[in-house]
């Protein structure tokens, strides 16, 4: 794992969305990362914390015997 790279080394898919529980990136992102441009990459940073935070929620109220949220 590089300095710049958001990878934790989870390495685990949600299979709905297909991003990472640990970095939040999808397996096209990953490889890409290391071509993408500094911009790129500090936009889709910014991003990644959403998505890991969406996908723990979700994984949350998947849980059987869980009643489903109102929000």
């Amino acid at each position: 794992m590089r300095k710049d790279d958001p990878c934790i080394g989870v390495c685990q898919w949600d299979g709905r969305t297909g991003w990472c529980l640990g970095c939040g990136r999808t397996v096209p992102e990953i490889r890409a990362w290391r071509k993408m441009t500094p911009y790129r990459k500090a936009a889709l940073a910014r991003e990644l914390p959403r998505r890991v935070r969406q996908v723990a929620v979700a994984q949350v109220e998947a849980e059987p015997g869980r009643t489903p949220s109102r929000s």
